[in-house]
C-alpha cells in the first residue's frame, strides 16, 4: 500500500473486532511515528501502549458511556505532550503540532497494516493521568484505538456512528478550506 491508498483507505471506524498485540507490533508503529518531522527535532511525543485486559480495564475507566465502543480496542495509544519539551516561538508552541503529525504517521502506518487506529476526544483527561500515572505536567492529546474493523456493526454505536460505519462521512469541499496565491 502507498502513502496516498492509507490515507483514502484510513477510516475512523468504531466496529472492532480483536487483534493480536505484540512488541513488535508496537515497535514497529512507534518507529514510524519517530521519523515525523518536529520543530528542532526536538520530538516533543510520547506514547503510553496499552493492551491486555486488566490495563485495558484501567483505561476504560476513563470513558464516557458514548465511547463505550472503545472497549473493542485491542489496544489504546494514548498521546501526550508538554510545550517545553518543544520550540515556542513567541506565542506559537510547536508540540501539540509535531505530536499530531507523529500521531498521523503511527496512524497511515497501522492503516497499512490493515488495522483500524481511530483517535477519539472522548476521554477525561485527568483520569487518564491519574489512573495511568501520567505527571500532570503533560497534556493528553489524544487516545488512539487499535483493533480490526468488524463488518458487524457493534449495538453500542448511536444512529449517527451506525451511518458513519456505512459510509465515509462527507468531507469537505476543497474550495471551502484553501487559497491559492500565484502571483
Amino acid at each position: 500500500m502507498n502513502v496516498t491508498e492509507a490515507i483514502k483507505t484510513r477510516r475512523a471506524y468504531r466496529s472492532l473486532e480483536p487483534t493480536n498485540i505484540t512488541e513488535d507490533l508496537i515497535r514497529d508503529l512507534a518507529y514510524h511515528a519517530s521519523l515525523s518531522p518536529s520543530c528542532n527535532n526536538n520530538q516533543p511525543w510520547y506514547f503510553l501502549f496499552v493492551y491486555g485486559v486488566e490495563a485495558l480495564k484501567k483505561i476504560h475507566t476513563t470513558l464516557p458511556k458514548g465511547n463505550k465502543w472503545m472497549e473493542l480496542s485491542s489496544m489504546i495509544i494514548v498521546v501526550f505532550s508538554k510545550p517545553s519539551d518543544d520550540c515556542i516561538v513567541k506565542t506559537r508552541t510547536y508540540n501539540l503540532f509535531d505530536t499530531g503529525m507523529a500521531s498521523a504517521f503511527l496512524i497511515l502506518r497501522a492503516t497499512e497494516l490493515g488495522l483500524v487506529a481511530h483517535p477519539v476526544a472522548g476521554y477525561d483527561e485527568e483520569k487518564v493521568k491519574n489512573v495511568l500515572e501520567i505527571s500532570p505536567d503533560y497534556q493528553v492529546i489524544t487516545l488512539i484505538n487499535i483493533g480490526k474493523h468488524s463488518e458487524q456493526i457493534h449495538p453500542y454505536l448511536s444512529e449517527k456512528q451506525t451511518l458513519n460505519e456505512r459510509e465515509r462521512p462527507p468531507r469537505k469541499n476543497l474550495e471551502e478550506f484553501i487559497k491559492i496565491l500565484n502571483n
